[in-house]
């Protein structure tokens, strides 16, 4: 497991919009939810821009391996239908997906979308080290990020750092990236959304 400390977290607990708490759903859990889209694998990179000054306000990944997770180091969004273990949340259907973002789009700020064709090895790498990084601290979300993509076959030269809109800017220069930005006018007090949760007969029909 890779390694963080206290000095750093320190001085970097002022910087925005990541809070952390360990979660830790049952392997049971997890395996009922997995779900894995009939797509070839890839990534997205999330970023969420604050409309303000804009800067960079948190970073996620969303992974589709052998099966399709959302990696929300250090994050607030959560899901009944979405089990967490330490900031990687499995079960992610297209409806979760969407729901993932739009939860982050707001009148206060507004996300990049990046996503990038991998290897199915890169996917499960990917994969494989969300799981193995475990519960990220605040303020560390690009760092925590970028720590893993510099494992990854075809992004060791990613940049080290503790900054969403370096890791977006990177991307940017990545073969076949598309990038969607979206914007949404929904109050900066977004909790209804993450209580949002249709009936079990919805989920169904979503997967």
């Amino acid at each position: 497991m890779l390694r963080r400390t206290l000095l750093g977290l320190a001085l970097l607990s002022g910087l925005a919009a990541c809070g952390a708490e360990p979660i830790m759903a049952t392997s049971e859990e997890v395996q009922k939810a997995a779900f894995s889209p009939n797509e070839p694998p890839y990534m997205t990179l999330i970023t969420v821009i604050s409309n303000e000054n804009g800067s960079g306000g948190h970073t996620g990944l969303i992974i589709n391996a052998s099966q399709r997770v959302v990696w929300d180091p250090a994050g607030t969004w959560y899901h009944p239908w979405s089990p967490e273990q330490n900031d990687v949340h499995f079960g992610i259907t297209d409806y979760l997906a969407e729901h993932y973002v739009d939860y982050h789009a707001r009148e206060t700020f507004h996300v990049v979308t990046q996503k990038v064709p991998v290897s199915r090895q890169v996917a499960e790498m990917a994969l494989a080290a969300t799981r193995a990084y475990g519960a990220v601290p605040k303020a560390y979300c690009a760092k925590s990020t970028s720590e893993i993509l510099k494992t990854l076959p075809g992004f060791e030269n990613m940049p080290d750092t503790f900054r969403p809109k370096v890791i977006m800017e990177a991307f940017d220069s990545i073969p076949g990236v598309q990038r969607v930005v979206v914007y949404d006018d929904s109050p900066d007090d977004n909790k209804d959304i993450l209580e949002q949760s249709p009936g079990v007969e919805v989920a169904q029909a979503l997967r």
